[in-house]
């Protein structure tokens, strides 16, 4: 009876490590079946390959949708230029005085339109400083006013920019409002230097509001600041007769 219980205990302890072995080979083969990193000395845990697949998945998803982003706004691009394009070479000679009221309205119509369909793209500055010089021609000058600073900000610099920033001045001339068409043509002038774009005429015009505002001083500084800052103007002549009728001297 002794033996048997010897060996009763002998296959319990051999059963125990038996499933203990088992055990132990499946936590090492599940150990194996995870991508795993030893650093310094320490194993990490990676994701699984099929968390890895889901990821991969995402990123080509994100990709793709990106690209047809990509591809719409191209799209809208090009359609928005070819609009601009053919308004403005439509109507470009709605600017002409000749042109009838009703004319000039349909330009107006059509190029509020197109800038309000496609305001971002690049060809907008062109066509909102189009539509100012449209309304200015209707007596709208308000409306001109906002159509030129819509052009300026699109514009950020260049020409287009410059002459929007005076049409604004000019607006506000043609309303009698001269210290706001004065403080227009100085903002308009601030980052020119005599050598650049509508400088001259810019100051001009600014001599001219100083001058009907009846700024007897300052209009003779911007006449004299005219002939030192441009010299060789074809103009000399007219800025000195004006110094003149103002009792001053070049």
């Amino acid at each position: 009876m002794a033996e048997n219980h010897g060996l009763s205990g002998v296959h319990s302890k051999l059963f125990k490590l038996g499933r203990n072995s088992v055990a132990a080979t499946g936590a090492a083969l599940t150990h194996e079946s995870q991508p795993s990193l030893v650093l310094l000395g320490r194993r990490l845990s990676m994701p699984s390959w099929r968390t890895l697949g889901l990821a991969a998945a995402a990123v080509v998803a994100v990709a793709m949708l990106a690209g047809a982003v990509w591809f719409w706004n191209e799209s809208q691009q090009q359609r928005g230029s070819a609009a601009y394009a053919e308004a403005l070479m439509r109507h470009r000679a709605a600017e002409s005085p000749q042109v009838t009221p009703e004319g000039r309205q349909v330009a107006t119509r059509e190029l509020e339109t197109i800038l309000g369909a496609y305001p971002s793209n690049p060809m907008a500055p062109q066509a909102a400083y189009l539509l100012g010089n449209l309304r200015y021609a209707s007596g709208e000058y308000d409306r001109a006013r906002a159509a030129y600073q819509v052009a300026s900000a699109r514009a950020a610099a260049g020409t287009v920019a410059t002459l929007a920033r005076a049409g604004v001045g000019y607006a506000w001339e043609a309303e009698r409002k001269l210290p706001e068409a004065e403080q227009a043509f100085g903002a308009a002038l601030a980052d020119l230097k005599p050598t650049s774009f509508y400088y001259e005429e810019l100051l001009s015009d600014l001599a001219r509001v100083q001058e009907q505002s009846g700024k007897k001083d300052a209009a003779i500084a911007t006449y004299r600041r005219l002939l030192k800052d441009v010299p060789r103007t074809p103009r000399a002549a007219e800025f000195r007769n004006r110094l003149g009728a103002l009792g001053a001297t070049p």
